[in-house]
């Protein structure tokens, strides 16, 4: 039987994950460039995997205390869209189950559109509950973003199919007579947060596209409501929508 080819090589590559596999150690002795070269891209991914699973240990370091203290239902709750001039605040709430590892979770601003999609997936396979709550442009000129942020927040908590015994949220206090702990940052140093902020995020992002494919001049795809170019132009020329926060500036002024 003649040599494996290149890409052969590069497929079995995929399948190992042990650094002493026999398989491995034959590949090493293969002089060709190629074969080297895919041996020291499989080297950099299990490099990366061990980084990602150490990241994934740190943050999960608020869940393990709390379940230590006796609690079984642990929710993360995050919010986006606090900043926009368009669109409502969307918060969820995630109850991950027992056994999770989601290597790659972190503050979803920092992920990119591909890499949040495949999370969420991820998410949902691993999630006990998944509860998501908003409040539309309209509670927040009545109440202000911050308020309007504890209502969203509420209302994801509202949603999930098992009741939480102890919250993390980032960087905020509900007014609920639940066990919780702010943690400012929290969707950078906690995996529950972290997966609802993800959550939260696609969710609205997907609404902001989905209603701005009504209303295209303004952008809603690509600034989520945020105050850019193209949607401040879009306001001088065709006016205020419904979901604008009339309270913000430069809106407020107009």
């Amino acid at each position: 039987m003649g040599k494996l080819s290149i890409q052969e090589i590069k497929q079995i590559l995929l399948t190992i994950t042990a650094d002493n596999d026999p398989q491995l150690m034959i590949f090493r002795e293969d002089s060709r460039k190629g074969v080297q070269q895919a041996i020291i891209q499989w080297e950099n991914q299990q490099l990366k995997k061990i980084a990602l699973k150490k990241q994934y240990q740190e943050m999960s370091q608020f869940e393990k205390e709390k379940k230590a203290a006796g609690f079984t239902a642990i929710c993360g709750i995050d919010e986006v869209g606090r900043g926009p001039l368009a669109g409502p605040v969307v918060a969820a709430a995630v109850i991950l189950n027992e056994d999770h590892q989601i290597l790659g979770l972190n503050d979803s601003k920092q992920l990119s559109i591909t890499k949040r999609e495949s999370l969420v997936k991820e998410i949902k396979k691993n999630a006990r509950a998944i509860g998501i709550g908003e409040a539309t442009a309209e509670e927040i000129d009545q109440i202000n973003i911050y308020e309007a942020t504890k209502v969203a927040m509420q209302r994801a908590i509202d949603q999930l199919e098992i009741s939480p015994d102890c919250l993390l949220i980032d960087a905020m206090v509900l007014p609920n007579g639940l066990p919780q702990e702010k943690i400012i940052k929290g969707d950078a140093r906690s995996v529950s947060i972290a997966a609802a902020s993800i959550i939260a995020k696609v969710y609205r992002d997907e609404w902001m596209t989905n209603y701005g494919k009504d209303y295209p001049a303004y952008g809603f795809d690509k600034n989520a409501g945020y105050g850019t170019k193209q949607h401040m132009a879009a306001i001088e020329s065709q006016g205020i929508l419904s979901i604008h926060r009339k309270t913000f500036a430069p809106i407020k002024d107009k």
